[in-house]
Formats: C-alpha cells, structure tokens, sequence
C-alpha cells in the first residue's frame, strides 16, 4: 500500500468557417470514429451553442479515435455528466442561459475535477485570464486549430487520470487510517509529532509497553515500516486525529 502512495506522490462568429472543413449540414448524421484512426482511451464533453463549430471540433476529436459527447448548453451538460476518471471536457464561453464560466465556477464548487479546456472567439486576454482563475486548465482561441486542440486534450485527458490515480490511493490509505481505534489515532497523532514513547505514556498515564503496543499495531494496520513512511501516509491521506 505505502509502495503504490509512493509511487503516485512521485507522479462564435468567424469560427463557423473556420471549422467548416470539419463540420456537417445540420441534417448529416452523427459522427462515427475513423475506423483506421488509432484507439484512444478518454472520453471527451464538448459544450458549445454554435452547430457548426460544435461538429468540426467532434470531428477532429474523433478522427484521433476519441468518444466524444456533445451538448449545446451549459444546462444540458450538467443535466447529464457524471464525473469520472480519463474525461476532459471542451468548453466555450458564450452562450445564453448559464455561460461557461459559471459552469466552471459550479465544477469549482462541487469539487469537479474533470480538466476543462475553453475555447473562445474572443482573444480578450481578460478572458483567457478568467477562465483560468476558474479553474480552466487550457484557453484556445477560435479558429480552433487541430493539433493545438488535439495536444490540449491529451494532456487534459494525462492529468485527468492521473488525478483518478491519486484519488484512489489516497481513498486506500485513508481506509487503512480510518481502521484504526480513538487511543490508535491519538498515539499516532503524539508519534507523528516527535514524541518518544515514555512521555506518551506518562502524558496518557498508560505503560510504556502499551503504548509499544499501540505503535506496532499501528504500523502492522497500515503496512508502514518506518515512522517517515507513516507520515507520509498520514500526509497522502490528509489525516488528522479526529479521522
């Protein structure tokens, strides 16, 4: 367990021509998946109210062999995303209703991961310098270029699962923390703050032996071999005595 924590803690207006190449009459059926494009993992939310920049960026996104699902509101993409590992969502800003930086903001609020790239026809830096603040890993401006687009969301899709990784590790060591008993939490607690263990016994009014006790069982239940190994779970987990 403390192996595999190590090893994650080292760890608009203008554009509908632009995209025209890349996009179909509003009567051409879904995009399908180059069948000879390479398979990707990940799957890919593109937001946007404007029909013909929606489909050319779908279209670039999937000839490169990605799932890509798209919505024209704010409102209708947060009807039915879930949050879930290797997702990145493409998102532009302007749209009547909720605009895209609200929706960044809500993601914000309910603590939604999901790597969000914005893509906008407005080269304001103000902005590129919002949506970053709300917590936008990326800002394209339209006409959105290939393989701009394409290396955006790979690292997008790179940091999503990455940030899978580190959730479930950190998930596992708070498990392995949350096994231990009130006396255990606050032994650890005194161990992890410097303590020897004849003073923990003195300040605890129990033996010294039993406090010995506790800090073997402490170590036996969440697989550390050293004390810095115990803290550095402790600190992977964000644990505090009251876990």
């Amino acid at each position: 367990m403390v192996q595999a924590i190590q090893s994650v803690a080292g760890q608009g207006e203008g554009a509908k021509g632009a995209m025209h190449a890349g996009s179909r009459s509003p009567q051409s059926a879904p995009h399908t998946p180059d069948p000879q494009a390479p398979a990707t993992a990940g799957k890919i939310f593109v937001v946007d109210d404007d029909y013909f920049v929606r489909e050319g960026i779908c279209g670039l996104l999937q000839d490169v062999g990605l799932d890509v699902e798209a919505f024209s509101s704010c409102e209708d993409f947060l009807e039915s995303h879930r949050h879930g590992p290797n997702t990145c969502l493409v998102l532009d800003v302007h749209f009547p209703g909720m605009g895209g930086l609200a929706l960044l903001r809500h993601m914000r609020d309910v603590a939604d991961s999901t790597p969000v790239i914005v893509v906008s026809g407005s080269s304001e830096i103000n902005e590129a310098v919002r949506s970053m603040k709300k917590g936008a890993l990326d800002f394209i401006e339209k006409p959105v270029a290939r393989d701009q687009l394409v290396d955006s969301v790979m690292r997008a899709l790179a940091l999503s699962r990455r940030s899978q990784e580190i959730s479930v590790a950190r998930d596992e060591a708070l498990r392995h923390l949350q096994g231990l008993t009130s006396r255990q939490n606050q032994i650890m607690a005194l161990v992890l703050s410097g303590h020897p263990s004849k003073n923990i016994a003195a300040d605890l009014g129990i033996s010294r032996r039993t406090v010995e006790n506790h800090r073997a069982a402490i170590m036996d239940r969440t697989g550390a071999h050293s004390l810095p190994e115990l803290a550095r779970l402790a600190m992977f987990a964000q644990w505090t005595p009251d876990h």
